[in-house]
């Protein structure tokens, strides 16, 4: 069974600045996630870049298998 979500060597910037750095997760269905990190760990960042607010620069994120990574908001939100 593929993974309801996956983020596959995601790399996300503001500006300059390399906030996320080859994240990968995969999450199957019936699995409850969280991120836990310090304050500026990426946890915002990682939540903004599957929801497409931000834009991954390099990497994947696959939901239901379908590749998201470049839908317009609107879209993923209605996913």
């Amino acid at each position: 069974m593929a993974p309801i979500l996956e983020l596959t060597n995601v790399n996300t910037y503001y500006g300059h600045i390399h906030a996320l750095k080859n994240i990968n997760v995969t999450v199957n269905a019936g699995e409850v996630v969280t991120l836990v990190g310090a304050n500026g760990a990426g946890k915002s960042t990682t939540l903004r870049t599957i929801s497409g607010i931000v834009r991954a620069k390099r990497g994947t994120v696959t939901f239901e298998g379908k590749d998201i990574t470049g839908l317009p908001i609107h879209t993923i939100a209605g996913m």
